[in-house]
């Protein structure tokens, strides 16, 4: 049975959450198998030079891997919010003790469905949080912030990341985030620290990449593109975006730090 928790039920669930640890949740059950997810994810973390995306998502893993230091140096609570492939679990290691899922589609790694706007868990219950591309499909940013900042431990962490220029790849998809749009939303937090993905450079070769994979016709010229004319614009952004210093008016993607 799928169970969807939203705000109106938020309060039962923070009175269960007093009885109820984190640990003991059931993974719901998902027609996608757990093989399919693990290579998904995997791709995310080490993308081949054929993803279109490759420059965002190698400079977005190392962020993460350098940031990791912000993390307390003893076993600790992680909530993954929009946690349907968790890519960057990996990177934790030895530092995790619980690492919990929330999504609103279930996988077979998502603990609870739920939506980031309601998070089903009490107050200052984890010490770090991940939500990665997932405030640009929420109707209410906002309310997603609010809701790591209450579940997240004083001094507690998160890492966020957030599209600035992207095709619109679904009908429900509400936003896309500037670094001044992004501390705003997180305005709560002691700390906010905006990275950019990227330069303007890697910006502009991702979005040319991005471009012709959503939009060459025939389709079938897709797996062409992408053995070919991917991997060499993809090299050529890597190698050029050293003259784009740190000019990021033209960014792609933002990856963020905060804290409680």
């Amino acid at each position: 049975m799928r169970i969807l928790w939203t705000r109106s039920n938020k309060r039962f669930w923070n009175s269960v959450c007093e009885i109820w640890d984190t640990s003991n949740f059931f993974s719901m059950p998902s027609p996608t198998t757990l093989e399919q997810i693990r290579r998904e994810s995997e791709k995310r973390l080490h993308p081949s030079l054929r993803n279109p995306n490759w420059l965002i998502l190698r400079r977005r893993r190392q962020i993460l891997e350098g940031g990791l230091t912000r993390l307390p140096q003893e076993k600790i609570t992680v909530l993954d919010v929009g946690g349907r492939l968790q890519p960057y679990r990996a990177l934790l290691g030895a530092w995790v003790a619980n690492y919990i899922a929330i999504d609103p589609i279930v996988t077979p790694l998502v603990n609870v469905a739920a939506n980031g706007e309601a998070i089903p868990f009490r107050d200052e219950q984890f010490d770090f949080a991940i939500c990665t591309q997932v405030l640009e499909y929420c109707a209410e940013p906002r309310e997603v912030a609010l809701e790591i900042w209450r579940v997240l431990r004083r001094g507690g962490v998160a890492f966020i990341s957030a599209p600035s220029i992207f095709v619109r790849d679904h009908d429900d998809e509400y936003w896309r985030f500037l670094p001044a749009g992004l501390r705003h939303v997180l305005r709560d937090f002691e700390e906010v620290e905006v990275v950019a993905e990227g330069n303007s450079i890697t910006g502009f070769f991702r979005t040319i990449n991005v471009f012709l994979v959503s939009f060459v016709k025939p389709r079938f010229l897709v797996p062409i593109m992408q053995w070919s004319v991917v991997p060499i614009l993809n090299l050529a952004g890597y190698v050029l975006e050293g003259l784009g210093g740190n000019n990021d008016l033209f960014s792609a993607n933002y990856s963020v730090w905060v804290r409680k």
